[in-house]
């Protein structure tokens, strides 16, 4: 018998959106049940004007949706949203880092894909849903290479297609292009991946 190698356990998922991303969002959240895991949402939002986007996102979502603190300890179970005027990232420990960011936010897709290639790349799911221009695309870049999931919106779907666009068309493969849907069941089926060994007969 051969073993293959272990299957990484995918316990992070880390989504990226922009123009249009409320509605890609509320039905990707809508459609995901209680996940065992840690599920991290960045959207472009100007940081001039108040946001709602947790009680949003809420009504749509099983999992319990939080603001996330600088420091703080990320649950799973849990999906964190940043503030508009913040940068949401992972550090090495697992805790939040918030950075300050007081213009309109349209790179912070980037920044919380690089850190989570950084410290837990295997662990990590990265999805780019709906938007305009280029955020995300080095991040699900450097995620993949990291041994992460790249998960894009179909561009039939996407309201505003330049992210999955630039997403597709960046340097490296991705796992899976589909409706929110389907990403979906793609995002349970990698979370409910055992860790553990695969056995396969030798040919």
């Amino acid at each position: 018998m051969d073993i293959h190698p272990e299957i990484p356990h995918r316990d992070i998922v880390a989504i990226g959106a922009s123009s249009g991303g409320v509605e890609a969002l509320g039905a990707l959240l809508a459609a995901l049940p209680d996940l065992g895991a840690i599920v991290l949402v960045v959207l472009h939002r100007p940081a001039n004007r108040a946001s709602y986007l947790r009680e949003i996102l809420a009504r749509k979502c099983a999992m319990p949706v939080e603001v996330a603190k600088h420091g703080e300890l990320l649950r799973h179970g849990v999906c964190y949203i940043g503030e508009p005027s913040q940068h949401l990232m992972v550090r090495p420990d697992l805790h939040a880092s918030l950075l300050p960011d007081h213009r309109y936010t349209t790179r912070n897709v980037d920044p919380l894909f690089v850190s989570l290639a950084r410290h837990f790349g295997p662990r990590s799911i990265g999805v780019i849903l709906c938007g305009q221009l280029d955020d995300g695309t080095r991040g699900l870049e450097v995620l993949k290479k990291a041994g992460g999931i790249a998960l894009v919106q179909s561009l039939k779907e996407a309201k505003y297609p330049g992210m999955p666009q630039s997403a597709i068309a960046g340097d490296g493969p991705i796992d899976l292009i589909a409706p929110v849907s389907e990403l979906a069941h793609e995002i349970v089926r990698r979370v409910e991946e055992q860790t553990v060994p695969r056995m396969a007969a030798s040919p």
